[in-house]
């Protein structure tokens, strides 16, 4: 009985077994993912940011981890918000007390009278250029928010300062000196709304406004210089501190794909071809490698397709005109990195890939700093020397947009297209499905249209503001001590033709005339500006009498060549000097 019974007791154990496993491991189950559940709203409502260890210059940087008052407000609000003015301020307060390579100086106020701080992070610190010339190291000028609805370059600059100086002896200080101005359009920051840019996910909480608070693109101000904010960078940092690597950054509005950062080199085909080569084919190649194996992050040249109906047709970038930072700071003989995050990318991502591509830059330059340097004043002897033996030179005044030698590849988004009532652009919406096209990237801007590179450009009238906008812009400028008689070129206008609607305060004005050949005599007091010096042609590009972006264009003689009352056009008063000559002339320059 025992015996049988136990035979009875074990069999429906047996039969039992698939029914306990079933509810063990139930219950396991749940017990898992109610500890999971437990540690990521632990997680959510505390998050601990710690920096990923990266390697410079072949050595590991192993950052420490991230103290609240150290968190920028995009990484406080879990990338809900981004900085204003005083919160700007509050930070970078808080990096000075942390480390003594931190030295804050204020390059300007706004139209509003708002502080522009610039960070010089330096090991160690410094004070003034010349410290920097001193210490032979690479002074690269990091830019932000020029635009202040593009607050991405703002909130990651300000992080790359952190990572800096939270690590002792970091190396990208080995070799170079950072100049960091993270929120040069402040006046723009302070009109936060979530109305601005309304097409970007994100932040919730709102952006500033592209416009400053005169109504003023700063991106469109680099010639005519009528912003405190874009006159203060020219003067006090481009003058002052002359960096050999100014990055631009801002966000893009355009097509869509998978790469978050696009990029660009500087275009205007006025700029020294050798540096323009350098940057296009050496440099920011090897970034987007860096910034891809190392911080797996993709990048795409700068554009947009020319039509998004047929992708096949090609990628467009943007226009030449110096007007745009990056164009003029090119034309200056620089190394000028144009950083456009993808708008299409969440917040988060938008500055994280920011922050990875400005450090991929400085990876790049504190380990090639010497060529950097080295190809920046071989551009500098070059310009000066075309301007001393002028003769079979040539300026650019028209162009012609032509592809580069080798197409790109864009890891594009199919479309879902959704007509509009009424007719009208069709609202274009991404699918999830990659449709990657290899197309010609439209780039090169190739001259049409020419004129005799000159020796220097003799103006005739007393006029302060074309003499002040000449120096500001960092010139040197002299005037005759004597009378003297020179052959020069006289540029009569033909036509002179304002446009219809104003742009930035200004009717911008085409003009078309003919040259001739005239001895002129010229008084003494009469200003000259030599094309042989460093920026002789940002020189050519401000007085030539047909360049597209000069200040002709932007109507500072206007008066001079439509008088009241006067039916014709009277001659430019800028006269070109063909050849060289020596001049009876003093500094004016400061």
């Amino acid at each position: 009985m025992i015996q049988n019974f136990g035979r009875k007791k074990t069999s429906s154990i047996f039969k039992s077994l698939p029914v306990i496993l079933i509810l063990f491991i139930f219950l396991l189950v749940v017990v898992l993912s109610g500890n999971k559940m437990i540690l990521a709203g632990q997680q959510k409502s505390k998050p601990e940011i710690r920096q990923k260890p990266s390697t410079v210059s072949g050595s590991a940087v192993n950052a420490p981890v991230i103290p609240e008052n150290l968190l920028t407000v995009a990484e406080k609000s879990n990338y809900t918000a981004t900085s204003r003015y005083h919160e700007v301020l509050a930070f970078i307060s808080e990096l000075q007390k942390i480390s003594h390579n931190l030295v804050v100086q204020d390059i300007g106020t706004t139209a509003e009278g708002r502080r522009v701080p610039m960070l010089i992070i330096s090991d160690p610190p410094i004070h003034t250029p010349q410290a920097a010339r001193n210490l032979k190291k690479t002074v690269v000028y990091i830019q932000a928010n020029i635009h202040a609805g593009e607050v991405e370059g703002k909130e990651a600059s300000l992080m790359l300062a952190r990572e800096v100086l939270l690590t002792p002896s970091h190396p990208y200080l080995s070799n170079l000196v950072l100049l960091v101005v993270p929120n040069l359009n402040a006046d723009g920051n302070e009109r936060i709304s979530p109305e601005n840019r309304r097409q970007q996910p994100g932040p919730e909480q709102g952006v500033g406004t592209r416009q400053n608070a005169l109504n003023l693109d700063l991106n469109r101000d680099a010639i005519k210089l009528e912003s405190p904010e874009m006159k203060a960078v020219v003067q006090n940092v481009l003058n002052r501190w002359d960096p050999a690597i100014i990055v631009d950054c801002h966000t893009t509005n355009g097509a869509y794909h998978q790469e978050t950062i696009t990029y660009s080199w500087p275009l205007n085909p006025n700029s020294d071809p050798e540096l323009l080569a350098y940057q296009r084919d050496r440099l920011l190649p090897a970034i987007v490698r860096i910034l891809k194996e190392k911080y797996r992050t993709l990048a795409v040249p700068y554009g947009m397709f020319r039509d998004w109906r047929d992708p096949s047709k090609g990628w467009i970038t943007f226009e030449p005109q110096p007007r745009y930072f990056t164009n003029y700071t090119g034309l200056r003989n620089r190394i000028s990195i144009l950083d456009e995050n993808y708008v299409h990318a969440d917040y988060r991502v938008r500055v994280e890939s920011c922050f990875h591509f400005l450090k991929a830059i400085l990876d790049y330059a504190s380990s090639r700093y010497e060529e950097i340097q080295k190809m920046i004043e071989e551009a500098d002897r070059r310009t000066i020397q075309a301007g001393l033996n002028p003769s079979g030179r040539t300026f650019a005044v028209e162009y012609d947009l032509q592809p580069l030698l080798q197409p790109i590849t864009i890891n594009a988004y199919e479309l879902e297209v959704i007509e509009r009532p009424g007719g009208g652009f069709p609202q274009l919406k991404p699918t999830d499905r990659l449709k990657p096209v290899t197309v010609p990237y439209f780039a090169s801007y190739v001259p049409k249209r020419t004129v005799a590179y000159p020796f220097a450009y003799l103006i005739t009238v007393p006029d302060p503001e074309v003499r002040e906008k000449l120096l500001t812009h960092g010139l040197l400028v002299e005037y005759l001590s004597d009378e003297v008689s020179l052959e020069v070129e006289v540029f009569s206008p033909k036509e002179l033709k304002a446009a219809e609607r104003p742009f930035q305060g200004h009717r911008l004005n085409q003009i078309k005339g003919e040259y001739r050949k005239e001895i002129r005599k010229f008084a003494a007091g009469s200003l000259v500006v030599r094309t042989s010096q460093p920026l002789g042609y940002l020189a050519a590009y401000l007085l030539e009498p047909e360049s597209d972006d000069g200040l002709v264009v932007w109507n500072y003689f206007d008066r001079y060549i439509a008088g009241q009352w006067q039916r014709g056009l009277s001659e430019l008063p800028v006269y070109r000097l063909l050849q060289p000559v020596k001049l009876p002339a003093v500094s004016l320059s400061k």
